[in-house]
């Protein structure tokens, strides 16, 4: 009996040691404790709700940190916001330029002739790049609006699997893409450096404006241009950001990797919307622009009109190259 009182004596003790030490922390384990009153008495100067932990990492010990509520802010406030407006508004004036201008055809019709645009590497690069981009981007986009859009519709369960699911596909399919956008990088940079033909290109508004106009452009044009290396710069920042998201624990403190964290929501929002504007422009936006990727073959009038430049030089490669898979007159 006597030593069952005195273990209750030295409970009692260590509990009132904790509690002095804790001067004016909120327990977290309460019962009667809750989120919002545990944030009232924290206050924007106070310590740190945190545990102890028998891993090296002592950081993860912490329950909340009162300087964090301002990035949780951010998250759910201007980030979510920027990310809808960047895809919505995007869709929004796609919408608005198709009913204006309709979709861009070949104007001298289409000649049943063909010449080879893309080989087989260079199609599964852009596919690989590009699948992984699109769920990519849609499971994360599922972290920042998730809980205010899909939730409500499909409820907690189902919720849950899938982000459970985009969680694991996110973290695995960072990977082919950062080696796709390598490859791409290495297959289309010498194609992709500006010279002035593209300024004239961009003074005609690519002929996208008006009917009837086709500037002068080499394989790749002004804005293709801007694509190309709105991935590769995007890309690379997002694969930065992303493994350092990945392995916390190189980013270095938690503000670190919060601001690795944002910088990514935003690189991820911008380059979104310029991946829908090109996914618009090479399917239903041109006439015969998805043959570039499909078959790997063009119609040559459409290729006269939009990479006339490109053209020229294919016909005058020997005809063993197999530039023209049939002839261009």
């Amino acid at each position: 009996m006597k030593m069952r009182y005195v273990s209750q004596f030295m409970i009692a003790l260590a509990v009132l040691v904790f509690v002095g030490q804790a001067s004016a922390q909120v327990n977290p384990t309460q019962s009667a404790v809750t989120e919002d009153s545990m944030f009232e008495a924290l206050g924007s100067n106070s310590n740190a709700v945190a545990g102890r932990v028998s891993i090296p990492d002592t950081s993860a010990g912490n329950l909340i940190k009162p300087d964090n509520k301002a990035w949780a802010a951010l998250q759910d406030g201007t980030i979510q916001t920027l990310s809808v407006v960047a895809v919505v508004g995007m869709v929004g004036l796609l919408a608005l330029f198709y009913m204006v201008r309709g979709r861009i055809q070949v104007d001298s019709g289409m000649s049943g002739l063909k010449i080879l645009r893309f080989g087989a590497i260079d199609r599964f690069a852009h596919w690989t790049l590009a699948a992984t981009f699109i769920i990519l981007a849609i499971s994360g986009l599922n972290l920042i609006i998730g809980n205010a859009v899909i939730l409500p519709l499909i409820g907690e369960n189902a919720f849950g699997a899938l982000s459970a699911f985009g969680k694991i596909a996110h973290n695995y399919l960072a990977w082919p893409f950062m080696l796709a956008l390598a490859l791409i990088f290495v297959l289309w940079v010498i194609d992709n450096i500006p010279d002035k033909v593209d300024l004239e290109w961009i003074k005609q508004g690519g002929g996208l404006l008006k009917k009837g106009v086709h500037p002068p452009a080499k394989k790749f044009n002004a804005g293709q241009k801007v694509i190309f290396w709105s991935v590769i710069l995007g890309g690379a920042g997002l694969s930065f950001t992303g493994v350092m998201l990945l392995f916390p624990g190189f980013a270095g403190a938690p503000a670190d990797w919060q601001l690795y964290q944002t910088i990514h929501a935003l690189i991820a929002a911008a380059l979104s919307a310029i991946i829908i504007a090109h996914i618009y422009i090479g399917s239903v936006g041109m006439e015969g622009a998805f043959d570039a990727m499909g078959s790997g073959e063009v119609d040559v009038n459409w290729a006269k009109e939009h990479h006339g430049l490109w053209v020229e030089q294919e016909k005058a490669k020997p005809a063993k190259d197999g530039a023209l898979s049939t002839p261009a007159e």
